[in-house]
């Protein structure tokens, strides 16, 4: 591969397809048809070969993937009203454990830019979804269906605006062990994850369910809409108030319980420095207290004399007279 830097993308991809199917048939020969044990051995050669390969094959200056980074980018920066409730996405954020786990999706999506193998990329994907489905069936109370999963996993990479998401996408595309990517639940997300991200880039007027008109004022930013949580209907902003954000929201509950739960923990240091302090001078209190009562009321201890039966001193005139024996006759 170091040979060959002026071939393009897709030369060097199929390079690396080829030796991971060179490489896994000869495995399966060696392992006598264990799949598990050829996956095994792969997931290492593969790690291996990219991250010495990364900087090389990753985003290359012979395709145009930068080009359709900054225009996913700039993309979904112009997307940036959409609302959950638009994309009809079954996900309350007003419920913590569900805004927890959008918080933990976004998080997951980002972080795949920093991976250097395909496979660390894909379980970041991994990871993502299942936080998605997780704060699905928090809200619905029961599990998620994969036609709630799609808008959901929508609404987070707008939110998330992954950097190089067409980068990630294309990496993991030519140079993933190829039996990831087509069987397990890593391929079955990565494949939703192209599915939103193809959705984004056509997204018009007619997915939203609004009129051309609106579509190109929320686009342009003369206007942006809300949900009036009174009437259930979608407003612009130059007729009422923005809705409250959810996650400014819960962002000032979270700072008003920690305002709280500080007042409470100086309450507590002031009563637990009291306390220390009373049980320290206590020995010194308890023991005035028994001197005082020692001065008021001293002790007196008799003396007592103990003496022995048989001792020299024992006045034998109080002692009886000793017993005579009597004979009876028979």
């Amino acid at each position: 591969m170091s040979n060959k830097k002026d071939l393009g993308a897709d030369e060097l991809s199929e390079c690396v397809q080829d030796f991971y199917q060179n490489l896994a048939d000869r495995l399966m020969g060696h392992f006598k048809g264990s799949s598990e044990s050829v996956e095994q051995v792969m997931d290492q050669v593969e790690k291996y070969i990219m991250t010495r390969l990364y900087k090389s094959v990753f985003c290359p200056e012979t395709t145009d993937d930068e080009k359709k980074d900054l225009a996913t980018q700039s993309r979904i920066r112009a997307l940036h009203w959409v609302t959950i409730q638009m994309l009809c996405v079954s996900m309350d954020e007003e419920i913590p454990e569900v805004s927890e786990n959008v918080v933990k999706a976004i998080t997951d999506i980002i972080e795949m830019d920093s991976k250097r193998v395909p496979r660390d990329k894909l379980r970041c994907i991994t990871h993502c979804s299942k936080q998605i489905f997780s704060a699905i069936r928090t809200t619905k109370n029961e599990p998620a269906s994969a036609d709630d999963f799609l808008p959901a996993l929508i609404y987070i990479v707008l939110k998330a605006n992954p950097p190089r998401l067409q980068s990630n996408i294309q990496y993991i595309t030519r140079f993933c062990n190829p039996s990831r990517l087509m069987s397990g639940e890593d391929g079955y997300y990565f494949t939703n994850l192209c599915c939103a991200v193809a959705f984004i880039e056509k997204l018009d007027a007619q997915s939203l369910n609004l009129s051309p008109e609106e579509f190109e004022r929320y686009m342009s930013g003369q206007a942006s809409p809300r949900c009036s949580s009174s009437e259930g209907d979608w407003a612009r902003a130059d007729q009422a108030p923005a809705a409250t954000n959810p996650f400014l929201a819960q962002l000032n509950h979270n700072l008003e319980v920690l305002s709280g739960l500080s007042s409470r923990q100086e309450s507590l240091m002031e009563a637990a420095h009291s306390l220390q302090a009373d049980l320290l001078s206590w020995p010194q209190s308890v023991q005035r207290e028994v001197n005082g009562i020692l001065e008021k009321y001293p002790l007196e201890v008799p003396s007592r004399t103990v003496s022995a039966i048989d001792a020299n001193n024992v006045d034998n005139d109080n002692l009886p007279p000793p017993l005579t024996p009597q004979v009876f006759a028979g």
